[in-house]
């Protein structure tokens, strides 16, 4: 009974699937590449979980996680496609020794990809930017939501998804908030008509700030005069908050409260004037000498 099974089994795993040439597709094949994808799902899903039940403390500790895991894997999914390979009768060296020059052409039509890949490998390897980092790229404010190896994926203060090239990261310049102090310093520049009160205006800037609900450290807003514009007296207020990803919001709301104290106060904003001069031409008639009108 037990001898018929395993020769059921045997005839089933050399059953031919296809073939081409010298070359034959078995049942078996199909099983062996089945058994590497469960076992790489498998180490993958062990080390994930292993990984990340050590990491319930700070959000930098997952994100340098997160970034140590990205790398493992990629690592672990390139030796089990090598074994896939090995496992349908594929040589890896001598796939690359005959693939050379034709990778070389590669390379060159996939430059800009593989500059991608290495920017990606150097972010998670480097850990300069993490996951949930609130960086400024190209005048824009990205949460950054997940690091792949070619490609990082954020969410800026629309909720849009923005699908970013690693390069983009690494070679340009940009702004991570996320690695200042807790609080970060803002500014809203704000101008008064001339003849305004000087001293009042600062008060009110500075009371302005502290009524907002995020704002509680006195010490910490000030206001500076700034210039004599061309229609205004400009100032500056300055103040610190740890709502970085939201602070166009934080900054709308003590724009309306400086606004509706201004009116209260009798504190106008003045706009640009342009006052327009014209000037007509005098026509000069002069007689020739010798000329003759009718």
């Amino acid at each position: 009974m037990i001898k018929n099974t395993f020769e059921t089994l045997r005839e089933f795993l050399e059953f031919e699937l296809f073939s081409l040439g010298e070359y034959t597709l078995r049942a078996y094949t199909l099983v062996a590449i089945f058994i590497v994808f469960l076992i790489t799902k498998v180490i993958l899903w062990l080390i994930k979980t292993t990984m990340f039940r050590k990491q319930k403390l700070k959000s930098q500790d997952l994100g340098n996680t997160y970034a140590l895991f990205q790398i493992i894997k990629y690592v672990i999914w390139v030796i089990a496609f090598a074994f896939l390979l090995e496992t349908i009768g594929v040589k890896i060296t001598v796939l690359v020794a005959g693939s050379a020059a034709l990778l070389v052409g590669i390379g060159l039509g996939l430059q800009q990809t593989f500059n991608d890949i290495v920017s990606g490998i150097i972010l998670l390897s480097e850990r300069s930017i993490k996951v949930g980092d609130v960086l400024e790229i190209d005048d824009d404010i990205v949460r950054i939501q997940e690091i792949g190896l070619r490609t990082s994926t954020g969410a800026n203060r629309d909720e849009i998804t923005i699908i970013i090239p690693n390069s983009l990261i690494t070679t340009n310049k940009v702004i991570n908030w996320s690695h200042q102090s807790k609080k970060t310093r803002f500014k809203i520049d704000v101008g008064v008509a001339y003849g305004s009160n000087v001293d009042l205006v600062i008060k009110i800037l500075k009371e302005s700030a502290l009524e907002h609900s995020d704002i509680t450290d006195e010490s910490l807003v000030d206001v500076r005069f700034m210039d004599f514009g061309d229609s205004s007296l400009d100032f500056q207020l300055l103040f610190f908050s740890e709502n970085i990803f939201r602070i166009e919001k934080e900054k709308s709301d003590i724009r309306k409260i400086i606004n509706r104290k201004f009116t209260e106060n009798n504190i106008n904003i003045p706009f640009p004037q342009m006052d327009v001069h014209f000037k007509s031409p005098k026509l000069n008639l002069q007689k020739d000498e010798g000329s003759e009108f009718e």
